[in-house]
C-alpha cells in the first residue's frame, strides 16, 4: 500500500495587517481558465469597503485519466479597501496508478490581487497540496503563487501591463500541457513568477506615494511527488 498524504500547512493568516473577514470559495477551474468574476466581489457599507476572492485549481489523476494538468491566472483589481481578504490554492491528486503505467497530475494558480490604501487590513491565505493515493511512480505537482500589490492611492494595470500579464498566462498555460517532469516544471513556473514580479513592480515604480510605499509581495507554495 503506498497512500502517501503531506500534512496539510495550517491556514494562517500572511501580510503584515490582518483580520477576519468573510472569504467565498470559487469554482474549480479547468485548463488556461481564469476563476469567475462572481467569486471576487466588494461591499460597502457605512462608508467602509471591503473586497474577497478566492481562486482554486483542482487536478485528480487516475486509472481512467493517466495525465491531467490545469491551470488558473486570475487578476484582481479591488482599488480602495479598507479590508481586503484573498484565498489562492492549488490540489493535486494522482491515484490507483503503478509504476508500469504512472500518473500525471499538476495544478497550478496564479492569483494577482491589487488595492489601495493607507490603512488596509489584509488576509492572504495561500496554500498547494499534492497527494499520491496508492500511486507508485506518479508525478503529482501542485504550486500557489500569489501576488499581492498595495499602493496608497488607486493604480490601475493599464494595457501594456495586461498584455505584458497575458503573455505570462500563454506561458502558463504552455507549462502545464508541456509533459515536463516535475522538477523541471518547478523551477519553470518559478521562473514565470518572477516575470509577473517583475513587471507589477515596474507597474507601480511610479505610482503615487503616501506614509505607506507602493509594494509587491509573493506567496509561494509548491507540494509534490516526488518529493523536492
Amino acid at each position: 500500500m503506498n497512500n502517501h498524504r503531506k500534512p496539510r500547512p495550517a491556514k494562517s493568516v500572511l501580510g503584515q495587517r490582518a483580520v477576519r473577514i468573510g472569504l467565498f470559495a470559487a469554482g474549480i477551474a479547468g485548463v488556461a481558465a481564469t476563476v469567475p468574476a462572481q467569486a471576487a466581489s466588494a461591499a460597502t457599507g457605512g462608508g467602509r469597503h471591503a473586497a474577497f476572492a478566492a481562486d482554486d485549481v483542482f487536478s485528480h489523476a487516475n486509472r481512467k485519466h493517466h495525465t491531467q494538468a490545469r491551470d488558473s491566472f486570475s487578476v484582481r483589481q479591488f482599488g480602495a479597501a479598507d479590508a481586503v481578504g484573498v484565498r489562492n490554492q492549488a490540489d493535486a491528486v494522482s491515484a490507483g496508478c503503478s509504476a508500469d503505467d504512472a500518473c500525471r497530475s499538476v495544478a497550478l494558480s496564479f492569483q494577482i490581487v491589487t488595492f489601495a490604501g493607507e490603512h488596509t487590513h489584509l488576509n492572504a491565505v495561500n496554500l498547494s497540496d499534492a497527494t499520491n493515493k496508492s500511486c507508485t511512480g506518479c508525478q503529482t505537482l501542485a504550486g500557489a503563487y500569489q501576488f499581492i500589490v498595495s499602493t496608497p492611492k488607486p493604480v490601475n494595470l493599464d494595457r501594456d501591463v495586461q498584455r505584458q500579464l497575458g503573455d505570462v498566462h500563454r506561458k502558463l498555460d504552455e507549462l502545464t500541457r508541456s509533459g515536463l517532469p516535475a522538477a523541471d516544471l518547478k523551477r519553470q513556473a518559478d521562473g514565470l513568477a518572477a516575470e509577473v514580479t517583475g513587471i507589477l513592480r515596474d507597474a507601480v515604480a511610479h505610482a503615487p506615494k503616501g506614509t505607506e510605499q507602493p509594494e509587491v509581495t509573493l506567496h509561494r507554495h509548491l507540494d509534490g511527488w516526488p518529493g523536492h
